[in-house]
C-alpha cells in the first residue's frame, strides 16, 4: 500500500503561508507501508485534516491523492468502507468512544466485524498498557490519557496496512507514551505496515524513518 500527493493541499489551509511544509502541495511525496512517519506541527496546521484525507473523511482539497495508484477521490462509499474494514486503522484525535460502553465493549465493536483478535489478544494489549483492571470499566468514567489507550487498543484490534494515529499521546506522561508506542511499533512490525503517527512538538520516539513538517 502506498499513498502518493501529488500538489494536495486542503481548501482551508490555501488562507494560510504554507511555504516551508513538505508536505502541502509537494511535488510527489509518498508515503509506503512498513515504514513509519512523524508529522510535527503546531495546532492549526492540518494535521488532522492530512490524516482525514488518508482515511476518506475528506475530500475538499486542491491537488490529488492516489492510494496504489487509484485517485482516492475516485473511491465509492464500499471501496472506503472495504479499506477501513481490512486496510486502515485511525486513532482518532478525539478518540470516538462510546462513553456509555465497557473498555472492552468499545474495543470489542469493531473486531466483532472483523474476527481479527481474540478476547485473549485484547487482554495482552491491555496488559501491555497497564490497562487490564479497566477492561470492564466505562469508557466515559475514565481519564482521557485512559481513553487514548483505549482507542489504541481499539486501532490495534483490526486488520491493517496503514495505522493513522492523530495526536495519541497527547494526555499521557512519558512512561504510558513509550509503552503505547512500543506496542504501536510492534504491531506495525508484525503486520508489515506503515504508520502515519501526528504530533504537536518534535519528538524523539524510536525507529521513525521519516519526519516531515506541516
Amino acid at each position: 500500500m502506498i499513498f502518493r500527493f501529488e500538489q494536495m493541499i486542503p481548501l482551508p489551509m490555501l488562507e494560510q503561508d504554507t511555504s516551508d511544509s513538505k508536505v502541502w502541495e509537494a511535488e510527489g511525496l509518498v508515503l509506503e507501508q512498513g515504514k513509519s512517519y512523524v508529522v510535527e506541527a503546531p495546532s492549526g496546521r492540518g494535521k488532522t485534516s492530512l490524516l482525514s484525507v488518508m482515511y476518506g473523511i475528506r475530500t475538499d482539497y486542491r491537488g490529488e491523492v492516489f492510494l496504489d495508484n487509484n485517485k482516492l477521490k475516485s473511491f465509492s462509499w464500499k471501496d472506503w468502507s472495504e479499506l477501513r474494514k481490512n486496510r486502515l486503522s485511525m486513532i482518532f484525535q478525539g478518540l470516538e468512544l462510546f462513553d456509555d460502553l465497557s473498555t472492552l465493549e468499545n474495543i470489542q465493536l469493531k473486531n466483532r466485524i472483523t474476527g481479527h483478535v481474540s478476547t485473549e489478544k485484547i487482554e495482552e494489549l491491555a496488559h501491555a498498557l497497564d490497562m487490564e483492571p479497566y477492561l470492564h470499566r466505562l469508557a466515559g468514567i475514565l481519564s482521557f490519557g485512559q481513553q487514548q489507550r483505549v482507542a489504541i487498543m481499539r486501532a490495534l484490534a483490526q486488520p491493517f496496512d496503514f495505522l493513522l494515529a492523530d495526536e495519541c499521546f497527547s494526555h499521557m506522561d512519558k512512561e504510558n507514551t513509550l509503552k503505547a508506542y512500543a506496542l504501536i511499533q510492534h504491531e506495525c512490525e508484525i503486520r508489515k505496515a506503515g504508520l502515519v503517527l501526528t504530533s504537536l512538538n518534535e519528538t524523539d520516539l524510536p525507529g521513525i524513518d521519516v519526519s516531515l513538517k506541516l
